[in-house]
């Protein structure tokens, strides 16, 4: 049994003409204290292991088996493609990059706060918005993100683009098969810029 003893071992004197008091000795039991840690402990321990870890939901579209398969007609114009690389590199271009004939003006950038990928996805949602005001795109156009993960992208840069869809409320986004094409107008573009 856990004990704790308070009594005092010394005594000091009083002055003259007073009684001097019996001392009681006091004991505290401290084993329900030890029962209470390995209760807190045993709760902590249960109630880590049971925390589930958060993931993120994705919507996937309805298929309805009655209709024929129709490739649904993307608008270059409403379209930015974002090519995912490697060292966390990001590139993108302006349309959906069809043409193998015309290859597309490819930019670089990153995730960085300022500067970097979200600015380019709010100018593009602002330009088709802007366009859709002005007419030259349909009610139901929106700015779509094509995203694109090269093979030595990260898992990480792909939840990154997920959260800049979730961030700046994108409506319509696609992860798509990178093409041999787009790979190789990476490689140019590093080339160009002396990036290994």
């Amino acid at each position: 049994m856990a004990e704790m003893d308070t009594s005092s071992g010394g005594g000091h004197k009083k002055g003259p003409g007073v009684k001097k008091g019996k001392k009681l000795s006091t004991r505290i039991d401290l084993t329900p204290m030890v029962d209470l840690g390995f209760l807190l402990i045993t709760f902590f321990m249960y109630t880590t292991t049971l925390a589930k870890p958060k993931t993120m939901e994705i919507n996937m579209p309805y298929k309805d088996p009655l209709m024929k398969d129709e490739p649904t007609k993307l608008k270059a114009s409403a379209a930015l493609t974002v090519l995912l690389s490697k060292n966390h590199r990001v590139y993108y271009y302006e349309g959906i990059g069809d043409d193998p004939n015309v290859p597309p003006a490819l930019k670089a950038t990153t995730f960085a706060q300022k500067n970097g990928i979200r600015d380019e996805i709010i100018a593009k949602k602002k330009m088709v918005d802007d366009m859709k005001r002005a007419g030259t795109l349909g009610p139901k156009d929106e700015a779509t993100i094509l995203i694109k993960p090269d093979t030595t992208s990260t898992y990480s840069d792909v939840v990154n683009m997920l959260d800049e869809m979730n961030i700046n409320d994108i409506k319509v986004y696609a992860i798509i098969d990178i093409t041999d094409i787009e790979q190789n107008f990476i490689k140019e573009t590093e080339a160009a810029n002396g990036i290994n």
